[in-house]
């Protein structure tokens, strides 16, 4: 029985959605794994490194299938590996180190607009008026907490913000390059090849800075911390959001992605102790509004 416009829709929003709450988890890991001792490159390293071998069995089971890759196709190829989940990856993780993991997943939530500004501008796409009433209302709670965690980290907190809002603009661009080679290519291959060349520039990033060995010599706490970093909190929510925006397009995947500073909110505050105030659940509160505007009736494509 042939899938509905509609319900291709939800399901691509429930995608975007779980995808979301397992890369958000990733800030939690993150700072878990900052206590073990271990710093950022470090940090990376391990996560491509234990991700590796899935993306690249995942790009060998489906280089065969059509269209056949151009040497122009692999260097674009090439290029948004190395945008979207090397250098955007590498600023957040380095943003990490001197902010907290529920002011990081906040900042990044800045990316539906940045997604929402550029395709404006460069692939001049319509943004319906419930999109925006979304935003603004999921933007309202993003403000809220944003001013209660700045007055406690002084120029820390300025300087980790700085560097997780450019991981965030590094990344709406990805996500709009990637539309219509994502289209072409299918979601599954391009984002396998994608993260197979930005795990070995992970990797030929720390053999450049640090001594190689070391990297194998890590305790077992960061071994396995490392594996949840790179199971659920890379393999797993790369391809769950590919595929979600392959089915509903970049805007609404990047703004389903509002969940994120919801579920790192109380995840931080179970596993790190990160306090929640009073000012964070009004914010929380905003979030989840934008969320039920986005998932209503009236946001989606009509069947």
């Amino acid at each position: 029985m042939p899938t509905s416009p509609r319900t291709a829709y939800l399901s691509g929003l429930l995608l975007a959605l779980a995808g979301s709450v397992f890369f958000s988890a990733k800030a939690v890991v993150a700072k878990l794994l900052y206590r073990e001792g271990i710093d950022a490159v470090t940090l990376i390293a391990l996560r491509m490194l234990l991700s590796l071998p899935v993306f690249l069995a995942v790009a060998i089971y489906t280089w065969r299938r059509r269209p056949r890759l151009s040497a122009n196709d692999m260097g674009r190829i090439a290029g948004l590996g190395l945008l979207g989940y090397y250098a955007s990856s590498m600023l957040d993780f380095l943003g990490l180190q001197y902010i907290s993991a529920g002011l990081e997943r906040l900042l990044l939530f800045l990316t539906p607009s940045f997604v929402l500004l550029l395709g404006i501008v460069w692939l001049k796409r319509p943004v319906t008026a419930r999109q925006w009433l979304s935003l603004v209302v999921a933007y309202g709670g993003v403000v809220l907490v944003f001013w209660h965690d700045l007055h406690l980290g002084g120029r820390s907190t300025v300087l980790g913000s700085a560097l997780v809002l450019g991981a965030a603009l590094v990344y709406a661009v990805y996500l709009l390059a990637s539309g219509e080679l994502l289209k072409r290519v299918g979601s599954v291959r391009l984002v396998a090849l994608a993260m197979s060349v930005s795990s070995l520039a992970c990797l030929a990033q720390y053999a450049l800075l640090r001594p190689w060995p070391t990297l194998f010599e890590q305790s077992r706490a960061v071994w396995s911390l490392s594996l949840v970093n790179a199971g659920l909190c890379t393999v797993l929510p790369v391809f769950l959001t590919m595929i979600a925006v392959a089915r509903v397009g970049a805007g609404p995947a990047s703004l389903a992605g509002m969940i994120g500073p919801v579920s790192t909110l109380f995840l931080a505050y179970w596993l790190l102790a990160e306090p929640i105030t009073g000012l964070q659940l009004a914010g929380t509160t905003l979030v989840l509004a934008g969320m039920l505007l986005l998932s209503s009736r009236a946001a989606s494509p009509k069947a």
